[in-house]
């Protein structure tokens, strides 16, 4: 599983919690009277940017599969997601710590990845790497959420229109794997969509009594299956900022990537 499919998903998270907020704020408005469901997930879309301001810090436990059920493969890690944002900057941190391959036991297995505003840390403590990514310019800090736009949309940041056209987007209704008290949000890739190479769909599960996300399963072209759960969730409560502070250990490699230069019109 590579850096760059990881970091989508985790970073797609950050939308994901704004997404619950606002299925909150739409199902109070209304509630002896409920709106279709195309009325309510506008509601949820144009609501999405009034409530990410809110959001100051998060702390979770992460739990991610990536299953392969053509090759009869499945791997889970497990970790913690850290994110803050003050004066216009937000870090975000996930540190795994463990890895389950298949019927094997679980083994420690340590990878951290950091992002503070401009670049990208990853260390891999199993074979002594570093590799670092500039990815935005000096003193133009780039919030995390514009970080995770970059590789699929986030909803709430993109446009309802942009959404509409790219996805088919519906309120699921509860299947027996589901858990009592989730909403689930589906988004099927359009045949036309920008995203058609890469994902066939996208869904949500979401806490309607926390207003926090549950889960989040994206399925790709290749039929491969991403899944993260977010457990104990902690929101806006404090963040030692020595959370996002690191050190490269002695003997690891470090690649570094600088960003790359607009070429002038």
């Amino acid at each position: 599983m590579n850096k760059k499919m990881i970091m989508k998903f985790f970073l797609l998270f950050l939308g994901t919690v704004e997404v619950c907020w606002a299925c909150a704020s739409a199902s109070h408005l209304d509630t002896q009277h409920s709106e279709k469901d195309a009325n309510c997930i506008e509601v949820i879309l144009e609501q999405l940017n009034k409530k990410t301001k809110e959001l100051q810090s998060y702390e979770a436990q992460v739990r991610y599969k990536f299953s392969q059920p053509l090759l009869e493969s499945e791997t889970i890690r497990k970790g913690v997601l850290y994110y803050v944002k003050n004066d216009k900057k937000s870090r975000l941190r996930i540190n795994f710590q463990t890895l389950k391959q298949d019927d094997e036991k679980q083994q420690k297995y340590i990878e951290h990845y950091i992002f503070d505003g401009f670049w990208l840390t990853h260390i891999d403590y199993q074979i002594k790497a570093v590799k670092r990514y500039e990815l935005a310019e000096p003193n133009k800090p780039m919030d995390a959420f514009d970080l995770a736009s970059r590789n699929l949309p986030i909803i709430g940041f993109s446009k309802v229109q942009d959404l509409k056209k790219e996805f088919e987007i519906k309120i699921a209704e509860q299947q027996g794997g589901d858990v009592e008290g989730f909403i689930h949000l589906h988004l099927k890739v359009k045949p036309d969509s920008v995203y058609k190479d890469d994902y066939t769909s996208i869904d949500f599960w979401i806490d309607e009594k926390l207003y926090l996300p549950m889960k989040i399963v994206a399925t790709s072209t290749e039929e491969d299956i991403y899944e993260i759960k977010f457990l104990k969730p902690k929101v806006n409560k404090k963040i030692d900022k020595k959370v996002f502070d690191f050190e490269i250990p002695d003997g690891f490699s470090v690649e570094t990537e600088p960003l790359k230069k607009k070429e002038p019109k």
